[in-house]
């Protein structure tokens, strides 16, 4: 039951807040960012495909169709609802074997941002070649025309993604790598709305992705191209560290709230901070408050807080934790923790100790149950900037996200994953998948699962209300930003509580956008599902 007796799903449909978009009810449904994605995966359905060879689909234009976010470089992650089974897929890359904090010796903190010191393996090709083995229906190549069609012949470059791609071009550590002015500054800068942008290169390397099934990515002509480009600008990575690389299936993990489950990806990912979080609420009353009131909202931020606190300390390749997800889940840690929050004042948290004693998102759903939870991404936009020439392949900087502090679980090493934002979720409710759902933007991610979720399961709100009504962002210490349409009310009742609030006025970089399908009856094929899409994005939610 939810607030004031309601059932899970009983939304309020005339809840809203300014929106472009309203939701989409049908039976077989994806959910992108960007409408040709959405469609491409669409035609798969339509074609007697499933969610999951949708969701592939899909993903493979996004890497030509949002450059700015994620590329045929990035990382991957996968939760796939099959109708009778949850299945985890972790698809991040590896540092290659040459990196170690002695190899970093004079970078401070962490690997550099950008160039050939940010770039681990990347795994999102592997992870749509596994996706398509164990659950796909339609051939592998089948998938990857929609993306090579676009790549060869070019889209128009639609309002959000010019946006991101003309900032990005601004930033000279960015755009001064090997291969990316080349690639993305076709004319000497960034495309313009509605100008025609191509990438041949992305074209021939999906289709030798698609006639060798990902071999020629990871043990053939790509990856021989990889280490013959890094070698000649200055890299470490090789042929080898490709070959390595194999995606992992793994378990979720979860936390119980509101009559449902949240399931996240375990680590090296975040998302066990949403589920800390949302550990954290169950000792607060959070439904005696409306839903966009001071009291609701502070109590989130500083559930979010303490969440990211352990977070950030103890998360890493599990190989490397000296905790479990288990340890920092445990309820009577969260019940401690949780009484720390304060109603009356914001605080700076630190870790606990429960030991004593430029990312695209996607989802897509079809009328036999099936649901697929999916997302992947460059890191920083575009990445660490390197595009290797003549294939379209734009590289992600995840090794930034390495710590160099030797005695940090998060610390470099070779053949180790890094600390991980990118984090797709599921939300179960008695044993079945009621809803298939992420929010991307970095930190933001588990922040947007925490909010969005809270305001479906505690408020009532549908979907798309929950997608539409205005973010805060935690950043550090006592810091957050807030969306300018947040009741001013709001805003001035957490100042008065200690939170230093500053503005944000790009959405779509900032505060997350999110794509989410939720379950409606029992019976897809009878009821069907409604869907949302983020106004903060140029996306799509599409169905029949």
């Amino acid at each position: 039951m939810t607030q004031q007796g309601k059932r899970i799903g009983d939304f309020d449909w005339s809840a809203g807040y300014a929106s472009q978009r309203a939701p989409l009810f049908a039976r077989n449904v994806v959910s992108t960012s960007h409408p040709l994605a959405a469609q491409a995966g669409l035609r798969m359905l339509a074609r007697g495909g499933n969610a999951v060879d949708a969701a592939v689909a899909a993903a493979a234009c996004m890497t030509v169709l949002e450059p700015c976010s994620n590329g045929l470089g990035s990382d991957a992650f996968a939760i796939v609802w099959d109708g009778e089974r949850l299945q985890g897929l972790d698809a991040a890359g590896a540092a290659p074997a040459a990196w170690s904090c002695e190899f970093f010796k004079d970078a401070a903190g962490a690997p550099p941002k950008r160039g050939w010191g940010s770039v681990t393996v990347p795994g999102a090709v592997g992870g749509w070649v596994a996706l398509s083995e164990r659950y796909g229906k339609l051939s592998f190549a089948d998938l990857l025309e929609p993306a090579i069609d676009i790549a060869e012949r070019g889209y128009a470059v639609p309002v959000v993604v010019q946006r991101k791609w003309a900032l990005a071009a601004q930033i000279r550590d960015l755009a001064g790598q090997p291969g990316f002015a080349e690639a993305f500054l076709p004319r000497g800068r960034a495309p313009q709305v509605g100008e025609l942008f191509a990438l041949p290169g992305a074209a021939r390397t999906l289709r030798l992705i698609a006639q060798s099934r990902g071999e020629a990515f990871y043990r053939g002509e790509v990856a021989a191209a990889v280490e013959t480009f890094a070698r000649q600008t200055g890299g470490a990575i090789t042929a080898a560290d490709f070959a390595a690389y194999a995606p992992q299936w793994v378990e979720t993990i979860s936390q119980r709230h509101a009559g449902c489950e949240l399931h996240e990806l375990p680590p090296s990912g975040q998302g066990i901070a949403a589920l800390i979080a949302l550990g954290l609420l169950q000792h607060h009353e959070l439904r005696a408050h409306a839903v966009d009131s001071v009291a609701a909202q502070h109590l989130q931020i500083e559930a979010m807080k303490l969440a990211f606190a352990d977070t950030y300390r103890f998360v890493a390749d599990p190989r490397a934790m000296a905790l479990t997800a288990a340890d920092l889940l445990n309820p009577d840690y969260l019940a401690e923790r949780a009484r720390l929050i304060a109603p009356d004042r914001a605080q700076d948290f630190g870790h606990g100790n429960p030991v004593r004693g430029g990312t695209i998102y996607l989802s897509a759903a079809d009328e036999s149950g099936m649901m697929v939870s999916f997302i992947q991404s460059n890191y920083m936009g575009f990445g660490s900037g390197l595009v290797v020439p003549g294939y379209g392949l734009s590289l992600q900087n995840r090794g930034h996200g390495f710590s160099l502090e030797r005695e940090h679980p998060n610390c470099v090493a070779p053949g180790k994953k890094p600390f991980h934002t990118i984090i797709p979720a599921m939300l179960m409710q008695e044993g079945r998948a009621r809803m298939s759902f992420g929010v991307m933007g970095g930190h933001m991610q588990p922040q947007g699962h925490l909010q969005t979720l809270v305001r479906m399961l505690d408020y009532s709100q549908h979907p798309q209300a929950a997608c539409d009504a205005p973010r805060w962002r935690f950043n550090q210490g006592l810091s957050i930003d807030v969306e300018p349409q947040m009741p001013a009310s709001t805003v001035e009742g957490l100042r008065a509580l200690g939170h230093q609030i500053g503005n944000s006025h790009d959405p779509a970089l900032d505060l997350g956008a999110g794509q989410f399908i939720w379950r409606l009856g029992e019976d897809p094929a009878v009821d069907g599902y409604v869907a949302a899409s983020d106004p903060r994005r140029d996306g799509a939610a599409v169905g029949f």
